[in-house]
């Protein structure tokens, strides 16, 4: 499958929760009303009494909880006992595990996300949590650390980027409110029975029976409860695994941490965490030991030998016996590997001419290869040192961006500078001129949404008032002038989106249901802007680019070539209904988008980014590495 199609997978998942919840409900409502038939008798409406109280408590539970995880994937992880991993750590086991998240972000064309560390849990685990990429979590053991090697560490993070890039994170969330729900009725009859003795008087029985009705209806839930993370969880695992394969093009370090997991006493237990089993389908390893039909997991033998068939039960008992006596230490097995870092290639030339095709185009969206992680590596490497240096400083981040959304044409960008004056002061529009000026203007094209990559996680460290100046003022700059350069527009737009997603990340956690015959014009005014933003001075070429456009995505339909006389500023009302597409309609988006950019059978580096950058608006993320 593809990015295209797992998504419609996710969306499916998500109805069959849907269904799956409902019938949970309905098993628990009849649970209770035979327990209140078996006690206090068959009274209609003391029955009707009691659906109505099951309904309610279900369905306030679920509420709340939702509504308790709507700032995404961080609530997650502080709840799990994460520690923020800061952006210049010095210490070698985070400086790892910080280089190799963000080289997997530039790789998967991704913002790079907060990373926490468990740091009480000596077992090898990890989870991925969010509503999208935007404010996406990943949180791993300090097990995890101390014991993985590089290879190791990289193909955990690689399964947890899997559930990021296919909307798994999301569906985990949901997940996570529906079961509280259900196991509402039995931590009230719980709290109930502990209290119980302070219960006085003639009433008293009463509630005590109730609590304790509660409380087996309670073990119905649970049962639910397990059965649908189950169900839900198996199969994206699975996937996850093969997934984490295909990104890092080899199997012994997904293989070696499961190895680890199953020949280390720890193993991924999460020894320190009450509440693990509220996100045990999240976890890499099973952390709780479920198995059987409740197992969110597959059996771990299975895990490792679809990556190597010819792995027995005995070598890992092997195995155990060797870490008993000689636990393993990740950093010393990078010594001794060599894996300090990952060798890198170069860049191309700016000047360089790509061969892509749509088909081509589609099939690498959010599916990085091996070969994407390398061009993420020369990437990191390539970047000026004090440049992604400045990336990471809290003061310098939002000048830094602001500096690449300044326009090479003096005149536009006086204006750009005269919207930051307004709104962040002169000190920030001197530092974002000057960071233009001295690293920014000749900086390769392919290292420019990377470093915004790099960037975001120390920008949107920054106060939420503080956060909505920022977008504002990007909004400003980018509209400063029709001229804006399509490039610098989209980018703009690009943070915007990021943004405002960490701001109220549930509000966009949603999957589209949209048709392309519904967003004709949509689509007309898109295609037309980037064939004549590619082809300027030649409106023949611009109406060809166009028209190859179109007859991808809109083969009878007959829209003439109209380039809109706003420009880009154009652009403001095609987004949302875009973004609503159908996940397979997606799909079919990409192609023409890249078929207007490529019509002639080649494309520039600076049209290549170009392209990433319009499906990054559209949550399409593209690797690096699109010529193959």
């Amino acid at each position: 499958m593809n990015f295209f199609e797992r998504q419609a997978q996710a969306r499916r998942n998500t109805t069959r929760l849907v269904v799956l919840f409902a019938l949970a409900v309905v098993g628990i409502v009849v649970a209770v009303d035979l327990g209140v038939l078996l006690v206090f008798g068959g009274e209609p409406v003391l029955l009707a009494m009691s659906t109505l109280l099951a309904l309610g408590v279900i369905g306030i539970g679920s509420l709340y909880r939702v509504a308790s995880l709507r700032g995404g994937g961080e609530p997650i992880a502080q709840q799990m006992g994460g520690v923020p991993v800061p952006e210049d750590t010095t210490d070698l086991h985070l400086r790892r595990l910080r280089n190799v998240v963000e080289e997997m972000s530039i790789a998967s064309g991704v913002p790079v996300p907060k990373i926490y560390v468990m740091e009480h849990e000596a077992g090898i685990n990890a989870f991925a949590a969010g509503y999208s990429p935007s404010d996406a979590v990943i949180a791993v053991t300090r097990g995890a650390l101390d014991r993985l090697n590089r290879d190791e560490l990289q193909g955990v993070v690689a399964h947890e980027y899997s559930h990021i890039l296919n909307g798994d994170m999301r569906l985990n969330i949901r997940l996570i409110g529906v079961l509280f729900g259900i196991l509402m009725l039995g931590l009230i009859g719980r709290k109930i029975l502990q209290h119980g003795g302070r219960v006085r008087g003639r009433g008293a029985m009463p509630v005590l029976v109730g609590a304790l009705i509660a409380l087996l209806v309670g073990y119905v839930g649970l049962f639910f409860g397990r059965m649908i993370k189950a169900g839900v969880s198996r199969s994206r695992e699975v996937l996850a695994d093969a997934s984490a394969v295909q990104f890092t093009r080899q199997t012994s370090g997904l293989a070696g941490a499961l190895k680890k997991i199953g020949g280390l006493h720890d193993g991924a237990r999460l020894a320190e965490r009450a509440d693990a089993e509220e996100v045990s389908h999240m976890l890499f390893g099973d952390g709780i030991g479920l198995r059987g039909l409740f197992s969110t997991h597959p059996p771990l033998l299975q895990r490792i030998q679809a990556l190597e068939p010819s792995f027995k039960a005995e070598s890992l008992e092997r195995l155990k016996a060797q870490w008993l006596a000689v636990p393993p230490n990740g950093l010393d097995e990078d010594l001794r590997l060599g894996l300090a870092g990952p060798e890198h290639g170069g860049l191309p030339q700016a000047s360089s001419r790509l061969g892509i095709t749509p088909p081509m185009v589609a099939a690498q969206v959010a599916d990085p290869k091996n070969d994407d992680y390398r061009r993420a590596d020369a990437i990191v490497s390539t970047l000026p040192g004090v440049v992604r240096a400045l990336a990471a400083q809290r003061d310098a981040a939002a000048p830094l961006l602001l500096g690449l959304l300044l326009d090479e044409d003096s005149e536009i960008a006086d204006k750009q500078r005269s919207e930051i004056v307004a709104r962040l002061g002169v000190q920030a529009a001197s530092e974002a001129r000057r960071l233009r000026d001295e690293h920014l203007h000749a900086l390769h094209p392919m290292l420019r949404l990377p470093l915004a990559a790099l960037a975001f996680p120390t920008l949107r460290l920054r106060p939420r008032p503080e956060l909505a100046t920022f977008l504002d003022t990007v909004h400003a700059m980018v509209h400063t002038d029709g001229r804006v350069s399509l490039f610098e527009y989209c980018l703009g737009r690009l943070l915007e989106v990021q943004l405002r997603e960490t701001l109220d990340p549930s509000r966009y956690a949603r999957f589209g249901r949209r048709k392309p015959g519904g967003v004709r014009q949509e689509f007309a005014t898109l295609l037309a802007v980037v064939a004549q933003a590619g082809n300027p001075a030649n409106p023949d070429e611009a109406r060809r680019a166009y028209l190859a456009g179109m007859q991808r995505v809109l083969p009878r339909d007959h829209l003439p070539y109209a380039p809109p006389a706003e420009g880009v500023l154009a652009l403001d009302a095609v987004w949302g209904p875009l973004d609503a597409l159908d996940p397979l309609a997606k799909q079919v988006a990409v192609e023409a988008i890249t078929d207007a950019v490529s019509h002639d059978g080649r494309v520039s580096v600076a049209e290549a980014e170009l392209l990433r950058t319009i499906c990054g608006v559209l949550h399409c993320p593209l690797p690096p590495m699109l010529e193959r």
